[in-house]
């Protein structure tokens, strides 16, 4: 789908970018469309129509398969969703706080900073890879869209240093800061989630907040062969369990309490249950193992 009077797309701008990073985006479009959406994103179809490897996916309900039951668009996408309102939630509430600098670690096809309500001064610093930002970018162009805050993309590997760059584009480590990182631990080598903890810990002044997701045990086979991920791969060839790194992962949270922030974790049914939408424990379930990790720094 092209915008009127809007140029096409070069297929290749779209090279680079994950099939993980379009899945989420068709996700989110799907719940925009939903009645009891959680979270409205008008951008995210036009992410997912501009790719190839996404143009033929789902991004309203009627375009779902099923009763309500999918195990792709229904339970993972609503996942999602719900994974979104609830970190917009984070976010929203830390700038309510006073906090006006915030950064996105891997922040995707998200259009956070053009859809959230940012009080007046918000800088929002988002880092991927160039691939997904050149494409994101391309699509934003051609939508017109206006951010409403200060929107600063940062090309960067997050498994490597990154601080100099983010100092680089004026990111203060004097002030608080809203740190997030959404659907990227999964990915990540141990060794790398370390540094990236050290880094936003060291970069972090009193008053910071951060949420991040991860996956608490490792899933059983039968988990690993159920529908959630099986439909993954046989529709849109997105092998989740290939991706994720399967070393044993640090205790981020135990280190964070170290270095002295107040930590809470969650299971995505809190606030499934919170809200009233969303997915509920299930036998041999591919959500069980996930848990929302919400920190903040207080003075020493």
């Amino acid at each position: 789908m092209t915008m009127a009077g809007a140029p096409e797309l070069d297929p290749g701008v779209a090279e680079g970018v994950g099939r993980t990073a379009l899945m989420v985006a068709a996700a989110r479009a799907v719940e925009t469309h939903r009645p009891d959406s959680l979270v409205r994103d008008e951008l995210a179809e036009q992410f997912v129509r501009a790719a190839p490897a996404s143009a033929g996916w789902p991004v309203r309900p009627d375009q779902v398969p099923g009763d309500g039951a999918d195990p792709l668009w229904d339970r993972l996408g609503r996942y999602f969703g719900l994974r979104t309102r609830v970190l917009d939630d984070h976010l929203l509430r830390s700038a309510a706080a006073g906090v006006r600098q915030v950064v996105l670690l891997g922040a995707g096809l998200d259009s956070r900073a053009f859809r959230l309500g940012w009080p007046p001064g918000c800088v929002v610093h988002e880092i991927d890879t160039a691939a997904v930002l050149a494409f994101k970018q391309a699509v934003l162009d051609r939508s017109g869209a206006v951010p409403a805050a200060d929107r600063r993309p940062l090309a960067a590997d997050l498994r490597h240093d990154w601080a100099d760059a983010l100092t680089g584009a004026g990111f203060d480590p004097a002030v608080p800061t809203a740190w997030l990182a959404e659907g990227l631990l999964l990915y990540l080598p141990a060794a790398a989630e370390r540094r990236l903890m050290a880094t936003v810990a060291r970069l972090s002044a009193a008053g910071s907040t951060l949420a991040y997701e991860i996956k608490r045990f490792t899933e059983s086979p039968e988990v690993l062969a159920g529908p959630v991920y099986t439909t993954a791969k046989q529709r849109i060839a997105v092998d989740l369990p290939a991706l994720f790194d399967p070393d044993p992962r640090p205790d981020s949270a135990a280190e964070l309490t170290r270095r002295r922030w107040s930590v809470s974790v969650r299971t995505p049914y809190d606030f499934a249950r919170h809200h009233g939408r969303g997915p509920l424990p299930e036998p041999d379930d591919a959500l069980a193992a996930n848990r929302w990790i919400f920190a903040h720094r207080t003075p020493s």
